[in-house]
């Protein structure tokens, strides 16, 4: 049976980590006292959810978290320390910390190990995270106990907007260009200045007109895209900005 811990400390327990070629021992306290943790567990580094889904967008909306009050987020998982070090490597991490562990202890002293031997795991976490200030846990959003590995609200969405619901999340930002395009670097110089992070794709010369026009209704570049929606090429971004800065 799961449990839910709210209102209780975290487990007092030893992470064995691998950092810069040596060991080290990281405690309890050295992870959450005098701080306020977002914690997330997954059932194990690589599998599917968790990469695709679950550890990236804590990534991708921690400077939301840290500017409502965070002072760290940690990815917790049963594997050692180098499967855990080697998926934050390919996962780019550079705002969550992968917390190893190993034997299940933390798990375990959370109430939530459980045995994933059908699926050749042995015993992993069940789904969940939760809000930790100074050691004591404030919430937790803990996974329904149903068959195979529902994920419903342990989400970096449903945190934040426990935490404030009114909290801004940072602008998706996707530039579509092409090698040596003036237009796309001036795109790209407009983002930049207006302090907007930005994934580029660089469109191949055969199929950038059918990629553009099938994505854009255009085949022209660059084509920027914020939140989901076609802002069009530069002229148009330099407007688009232009009227957000203003309102």
């Amino acid at each position: 049976m799961l449990q839910n811990r709210e209102g209780q400390r975290v487990p007092q327990v030893e992470f064995r980590v691998r950092e810069q070629g040596e060991w080290k021992t990281l405690t309890t306290d050295d992870l959450f006292k005098g701080k306020n943790v977002v914690v997330f567990s997954l059932p194990g580094a690589y599998t599917p959810t968790c990469s695709s889904t679950h550890l990236p967008r804590f990534e991708e909306l921690a400077p939301a978290f840290f500017a409502n009050g965070i002072d760290a987020i940690y990815c917790v998982s049963v594997n050692d320390t180098f499967v855990m070090n080697e998926w934050a490597k390919e996962e780019g991490l550079e705002h969550v910390k992968v917390i190893p562990d190993g034997n299940g202890d933390f798990t375990a002293g959370m109430g939530m190990l459980v045995d994933k031997s059908e699926l050749g795991f042995g015993k992993r976490s069940w789904r969940y995270s939760m809000l930790v200030r100074d050691g004591v846990i404030e919430k937790m959003f803990i996974e329904p106990q149903k068959p195979g590995d529902p994920f419903e609200v342990s989400d970096a969405d449903t945190m934040l907007a426990y935490i404030n619901p009114d909290a801004r999340k940072p602008d998706q930002v996707v530039v579509l260009s092409k090698e040596g395009c003036p237009y796309c670097a001036k795109a790209k110089a407009l983002l930049s200045d207006a302090g907007y992070e930005y994934i580029e794709l660089t469109l191949p010369h055969k199929t950038r007109g059918r990629i553009t026009g099938a994505l854009a209704g255009a085949q022209t570049t660059p084509q920027v895209f914020i939140n989901g929606r076609l802002i069009g090429g530069s002229e148009a971004l330099e407007t688009w900005l232009q009227q957000r800065k203003a309102a």
